[in-house]
């Protein structure tokens, strides 16, 4: 393997704009990507506060709301079409801009680098391109609250033809559903340059005696997670445009033709409503794997670290992200059994679903078995990881549910669906990135994040977010139908007190986030300096001369690795772990 390339190095920023704005530093980037990530949750659990209070007062008027949208919350009240227009926002920000920007590109921005001791990414401009792009992408869906009437009501997948023929066919589907196709366009832009980015660096940029073997779960986390973005944003990039076209051109690419909406023909033939959900798909169940891969190495890493030992096989758990990676493009017509899909076809579809649970129970296993008997550091990033297998396990086992075409079409359209997806894919990988910020925040800021804020965060959380989404599987087992803004149907009245219990969670988990927003602005000017290593971690960025690292990561100096990115546990100088960089071998008497 070829010793670390130079040809990332670029000049250190001397103006304001080039350090803060438009950087060329990973570091920055990845800084900028958590902070769009950390708006566009807030955004977000806003937008889900709101749907909450609406399912369980649906003629309460919100104070305010009638600001954002006069014709959606005329005097407050929200209109049930406004309702699924806030759902398709929150669903499109959480999915997009912060489960596949937090975990992958902003601390695989800052961290990937580092790991594997290179001073920077591969190409530091597309990589500045990615995070603009990313950002012109989330300006572009945020003014679709400000134009025409409103945002999109089709939901963050967009189904065709609702989606595809303008502004006949609902509120918002005009200019705002313009918007949507446009904004989801443009960020397909960014993860594609971010990903060619990532995979170039990983590949080129490896410092001396850094093996391919040598990398951390971590790092080989986000260097899949990179491999599936590439094919799986490629499909979805392609299928925006053509929606697009749809829309403004007069294709139709997913209009059929005979489309009666409003008593108006629409002009349209030789299109097909279900060749965008081949393509979205095709898209969205990777992108499943793009939010959560990153957190199950962020979690690997993390415990082997708190654990003081390896896991029972962590080069079996990269084979397992490998095989899900692969698995992923397999299943995605698991998601179409309710569109008339051959029975024969859903067969086929259903069998690599059940076969993708096979490597993720291997690394629950290897994970569970590896904590049994270790002597786990107690602190908030442990814990947080600790959520994150119990979220795993929890929503994954209902997804062995949704595997099987016959019990799928009775709890596809239901709150079922909703519960799991938001336990396995979206509490779980934020658990990840909430491990991820109290265990690299003394890398990134030179910082303590306080511990006792951080362990009430996260009970608080844990029990918070249970209390939200375990009912959501009891209410789709009861037949209660999602995408519902009001419960007026006799069979469904019985089950308004659990949605105001889920409200409730709902709003109490959100406020506890205080504590995670207070603790990280005061910890980032306020916290107690940390101290160079402060968990004894022995992966490459605890080896920087400075905390946070300075502008080339290691002061001109390439490192050296010597060993696996896991040795813990051994008789070293420094106590029970040897770094990476460390000559000296395990055993050697100090």
């Amino acid at each position: 393997m070829p010793e670390a390339s130079t040809h990332a190095v670029h000049a250190a920023p001397t103006t304001f704009i080039r350090k803060y704005i438009f950087s060329l530093d990973h570091k920055t980037i990845g800084l900028q990507y958590y902070g769009l990530a950390l708006v566009a949750v807030v955004a977000g659990m806003v937008l889900s506060w709101l749907m909450r209070i609406h399912l369980i007062a649906p003629n309460w008027p919100i104070p305010g709301l009638q600001l954002l949208s006069k014709v959606g919350a005329p005097g407050g009240v929200m209109t049930p079409e406004y309702y699924l227009s806030l759902m398709t926002m929150h669903g499109t920000l959480m999915v997009f801009f912060v489960l596949t920007n937090a975990p992958f590109a902003a601390f695989g921005n800052y961290i990937l680098p580092i790991q594997i001791g290179a001073e920077d990414m591969a190409f530091p401009r597309f990589n500045m391109m990615s995070f603009w792009t990313t950002f012109a992408g989330f300006l572009v869906l945020i003014s679709a609250f400000f134009v025409g009437d409103g945002p999109p009501l089709s939901g963050w997948t967009a189904y065709a033809p609702l989606s595809a023929v303008g502004g006949e066919s609902g509120p918002g589907q005009a200019v705002g559903q313009t918007l949507w196709g446009l904004s989801i366009f443009i960020f397909c832009i960014g993860s594609l340059l971010g990903s060619l980015n990532f995979i170039s660096t990983t590949l080129d940029l490896r410092t001396k005696g850094m093996t391919l073997a040598r990398m951390p779960i971590v790092t080989w986390a986000w260097f899949i997670t990179a491999c599936i973005s590439l094919l799986a944003f490629a499909v979805l990039l392609p299928a925006c445009l053509l929606l697009v076209l749809d829309r403004v051109a007069g294709t139709s690419f997913f209009i059929p033709s005979g489309l009666n909406i409003s008593d108006h023909l629409q002009n349209h033939q030789g299109g097909s409503p279900l060749l965008w959900q081949h393509l979205f798909w095709f898209f969205g169940h990777p992108e499943v794997y793009i939010a959560i891969l990153p957190s199950i190495g962020i979690v690997s890493h993390i415990l082997i670290c708190n654990m003081r030992k390896n896991m029972l096989s962590h080069k079996v758990i990269i084979y397992c992200m490998m095989a899900i990676g692969f698995l992923s493009y397999m299943v995605w017509g698991h998601h179409m059994f309710l569109s008339g899909m051959n029975p024969f076809s859903a067969l086929v579809f259903s069998f690599p679903t059940l076969m993708i649970t096979i490597p993720a129970t291997i690394m629950t296993l290897i994970w569970l078995g590896s904590l049994y008997g270790s002597n786990l550091r107690i602190n908030s990033a442990s814990l947080f990881c600790l959520g994150f297998i119990s979220m795993f396990v929890s929503g994954g086992v209902s997804g062995f549910f949704l595997a099987q075409p016959t019990i799928d079409i009775y709890l596809h359209a239901t709150y079922f669906v909703v519960g799991h997806f938001h336990m396995v894919m979206g509490v779980a990988a934020i658990m990840g990135v909430f491990a991820a910020t109290y265990f690299w925040f003394p890398k990134m800021f030179g910082r303590m994040m306080n511990e006792t804020l951080g362990k009430w965060h996260f009970f608080l959380t844990l029990i918070g977010t249970y209390a939200i989404f375990m009912p959501f599987h009891y209410l789709g087992l009861a037949g209660n139908v999602r995408r519902y803004s009001a419960f007026t149907d006799d069979f469904l009245v019985p089950l308004v007190p659990v949605h105001k219990f889920i409200t409730y969670a709902a709003l109490f988990t959100g406020a506890a986030q205080l504590i995670f927003i207070v603790n990280l602005i005061y910890s980032r000017f306020k916290g107690p300096k940390a101290p160079e290593n402060p968990w004894e971690c022995t992966s490459l960025e605890w080896s920087t001369p400075s905390s946070p690292p300075p502008f080339n990561n290691f002061g001109g100096q390439h490192p050296v690795v010597h060993h696996d990115p896991y040795q813990y546990g051994v008789k070293s100088s420094t106590g029970d772990y040897l770094m990476q960089t460390s000559p000296e071998r395990a055993g050697e008497t100090p």
